[in-house]
């Protein structure tokens, strides 16, 4: 498996799997909206996003956006999206998706990561399983739509 940081160059990749992502949460395929939107975070530098590869196939994402603790006066991430390709699950790919993230937060120095999911979201296993606590105070928003 090769984790690779996302460029311009790997949108033809990434659309698919970040479509599939949007499915997953009951939204409409919308590739070229995926597009727009990749295209925008990649080239304003408002995201880290790592793509998983296995025999040259993309097979997972993880995309990252920066955040800052006033309380604490670090930096960290908000690992917002994670995603597996439903016929590779359960072969270790979230887990080294997620070990890069907290590799670059290492690398960096910054504070950690915090997660944004659904509460049902299956995978809250691995985060835990990975090291990640529930924080009950996460769980509000404010939605002006």
């Amino acid at each position: 498996m090769e984790i690779v940081k996302a460029t311009l160059k790997h949108l033809e990749d990434l659309v698919p799997l970040f479509d599939g992502y949007r499915m997953f949460y009951k939204q409409s395929s919308n590739p070229e909206k995926a597009c727009a939107f990749l295209t925008n975070r990649i080239k304003n530098n408002e995201s880290i996003i790592y793509i998983a590869y296995i025999d040259n196939k993309a097979v997972g994402f993880t995309q990252l956006y920066p955040l800052f603790s006033s309380v604490s006066m670090e930096p960290m991430y908000l690992l917002n999206d994670l995603f597996v390709d439903g016929n590779i699950r359960n072969k270790g790919v979230g887990q080294q998706l997620i070990q890069a993230a907290k590799n670059l937060c290492i690398e960096k120095g910054y504070k950690g990561l915090g997660i944004q999911t659904e509460v049902t979201n299956p995978a809250q296993h691995l985060y835990e399983r990975v090291g990640f606590v529930k924080d009950p105070d996460l769980h509000l928003f404010w939605t002006n739509k």
